[in-house]
């Protein structure tokens, strides 16, 4: 099934050098559950393969808020971590990777300073991936607080040319909603694009993560989950056993 090429990354996002979630991105409405450290252990514990980190503070100012704090993990543990928000320079970039950081992700800078995207991508190439967050297919950029005038596959279609390997496309009217993942828009951007779509918002249930894996021939290479793991919709360590992840 090619299942084992699918990897589960659970998310800690941060704010106020806690661990919290949003729901669907709303500053107003957030749930703290711990510090970033002590989740950090516990989805090690669980058997998670990569962490996804995000900035929440960051992402809001433009500009690292909880970085200390986010690289004592990715130095701390022996798994990769994935890093977003507030990455909009190369020096962010550069100390992100070499305080052991294994990938930053690019959002809304990718779409507002293309110079400084293609920089990233020609220095770090697949180290830098590019965080795409859309409504009904169209580009929603700060922190969703406003939407462009771009498609989703057209925006990962030019980013592709100047060498962007990896995707992470959150469809953001289903996040931190546990209705579902919209499946069709991951797969159809994974075709589009022949790279690694990584989805994010709206994993719900251990049937959600089945039916994103069953496309990871297709190119949707795993899975962020958040709200579920956290409101305990199922464990990471049955995710992992469900579907017999080897990475």
């Amino acid at each position: 099934m090619g299942m084992t090429n699918f990897t589960i990354y659970p998310a800690i996002d941060i704010r106020g050098g806690q661990c919290v979630r949003l729901l669907q991105g709303d500053y107003n409405q957030e749930t703290v559950y711990g510090t970033p450290v002590e989740m950090a252990e516990r989805w090690v514990s669980e058997g998670a393969h990569w962490l996804h980190l995000v900035d929440l503070d960051g992402a809001k100012e433009g500009k690292p808020v909880n970085g200390e704090v986010i690289k004592k993990i990715a130095s701390g543990f022996s798994i990769p971590v994935q890093v977003g928000g507030g990455i909009r320079s190369m020096e962010t970039i550069t100390d992100y990777l070499e305080s052991g950081v294994s990938r930053v992700i690019l959002g809304t800078s990718a779409i507002e300073n293309r110079p400084f995207v293609e920089e990233a991508l020609k220095r770090y190439g697949e180290k830098v991936a590019i965080g795409i967050d859309a409504r009904n297919g169209w580009v929603a950029t700060r922190g969703w607080l406003e939407t462009s005038e771009m498609k989703a596959e057209e925006l990962a279609l030019s980013l592709i040319s100047v060498g962007a390997e990896v995707f992470i496309y959150t469809d953001i009217s289903r996040d931190g909603t546990l209705q579902g993942p919209n499946i069709e828009a991951m797969v159809q951007l994974a075709k589009t694009t022949k790279k690694q779509v990584i989805a994010s918002g709206g994993v719900s249930q251990l049937t959600d993560l089945q039916q994103l894996a069953s496309f990871s021939d297709e190119g949707v290479s795993g899975a962020i989950v958040g709200k579920a793991l956290y409101t305990g919709q199922f464990t990471l360590k049955n995710a992992l056993l469900e579907l017999g992840a080897s990475r």
